[in-house]
């Protein structure tokens, strides 16, 4: 392995949404470092593969799917 060319891999401290603090190795920030996270990983369909319901606002999906019901998507 080439020396100087891979980024410093340290500890930073990462807070849930829900208040609590882990420690794990990344390459963001500096040493000692506090990441806030915006979305809880531990319950977004992202990371969980729980199923997505997709919001029909003002009718829009309901619009593409009766102009595009012929080509049977």
């Amino acid at each position: 392995m080439r020396k100087g060319i891979h980024p410093d891999y340290h500890f930073i401290a990462v807070k849930m949404v829900d208040g609590t603090v882990i420690q794990m190795k990344s390459t963001w920030g500096k040493e000692g470092d506090q990441m806030s996270l915006d979305i809880d990983p531990t319950v977004h369909p992202a990371w969980t593969g729980g199923s997505s319901r997709l919001l029909d606002t003002g009718g829009r999906v309901s619009k593409f799917k009766n102009k595009y019901a012929g080509l049977g998507f």
